[in-house]
């Protein structure tokens, strides 16, 4: 037996949240909607700006990760975060949530532990302004022997390819995970990701991965087209299950010659960020668990629907009672 049945890989990210409307955003040069990157002198002006903080452990698929371990699966992250406060907050928050953070802060880094300042508009919308820090420099020494070779599933994130160093961890431990018998997959993160990285995604996707994750504009700037259908068909060329998520329109799922859509039930949320995340630590938990394609569906769905429901991207309500509420387990 494994020692988890699910190891992430990807970046380490205090998310620091605050309400705002459109006129604050555009006074602040914040793009709606999407996460750029930032330097550390814009992050510390943007801080500054944010009334009613609200601060929790994030990263996308720390968030997966988080929604995992509230399901009770054992889990583990390979991040990086400085010797600070901070970065000592990020790691005991990621225990306390059932995850092994499995690197140790790091004593004496040069920079900070990374942080992201997230803008929620009235209409749940979230603007992005990230800071990497520290956890710019996870690379492929980070990966201790004996956690992806020892993970059933491992779920890497698309933005660690904006470094090399990033991209050879990803590499790593994609390798080891699936050497040893696991399958290897991967959020795709976001349509600027994609634009970036468009050639590497499609060589990884083919030649390196069991599946993918991605929602309705990532997948159509992946295969540059405006047609969803065009789109899956060539995804499932190239890789052995895809999941496509449509926000309202619910989710498509297509495994070699299977495609299932699930639907879903239309919430007003009250914060969309880390619906993405959660909806993959649903479906995760049905494939870590055997649960078919549909049933996969339906669980990323719950969650998300629970994350999108208050602030903040960690669950606040038990995912197993939502799930049994659901008829699902």
């Amino acid at each position: 037996m494994k020692t988890y049945k699910v190891v992430g890989i990807g970046n380490a990210i205090v998310d620091v949240l605050t309400q705002s409307d459109d006129q604050f955003l555009a006074h602040m040069g914040i793009e709606k909607g999407i996460m750029q990157l930032v330097e550390r002198e814009r992050a510390e002006t943007l801080y500054g700006a944010m009334d009613n903080r609200v601060q929790a452990p994030g990263g996308s698929v720390a968030n997966t990760l988080a929604g995992l371990g509230n399901l009770g699966l054992k889990t583990g992250f390979v991040g990086r975060v400085a010797d600070d406060a901070l970065g000592t907050f990020y790691a005991d928050a990621m225990e306390q949530g059932g995850t092994d953070f499995v690197n140790a802060p790091v004593a004496g880094a040069e920079a900070p532990t990374s942080r992201s300042m997230i803008f929620v508009s009235p209409d749940g919308e979230r603007s992005m302004n990230t800071y990497l820090g520290v956890s710019a420099e996870l690379g492929p020494d980070d990966l201790a022997d004996g956690v992806a070779d020892q993970a059933e599933i491992v779920f890497l994130e698309g933005y660690l390819f904006d470094k090399d160093k990033g991209k050879e961890a990803f590499l790593k431990t994609a390798r080891a995970c699936r050497a040893a018998g696991g399958k290897a997959g991967i959020a795709i993160s976001d349509p600027f990701c994609v634009e970036r990285h468009r050639d590497d995604f499609l060589g990884l996707i083919k030649d390196e991965l069991d599946y993918f994750i991605g929602n309705r504009a990532e997948l159509l700037s992946l295969f540059k087209t405006d047609d969803l259908d065009a789109a899956l068909g060539k995804a499932a060329e190239i890789c052995p299950l895809v999941v496509c998520t449509q926000s309202g329109d619910g989710v498509t799922i297509v495994q070699g010659e299977t495609r299932v859509h699930v639907g879903v039930q239309e919430v007003v949320p009250v914060d969309a960020t880390g619906a993405g995340d959660l909806f993959a630590a649903g479906f995760l938990y049905g494939l870590a668990t055997g649960a078919d394609l549909e049933t996969c569906g339906k669980m990323g769905n719950v969650c998300a629907a629970e994350i999108i429901s208050h602030m903040g991207a960690r669950p606040e309500a038990d995912l197993q009672a939502l799930f049994k509420q659901n008829g699902l387990i």
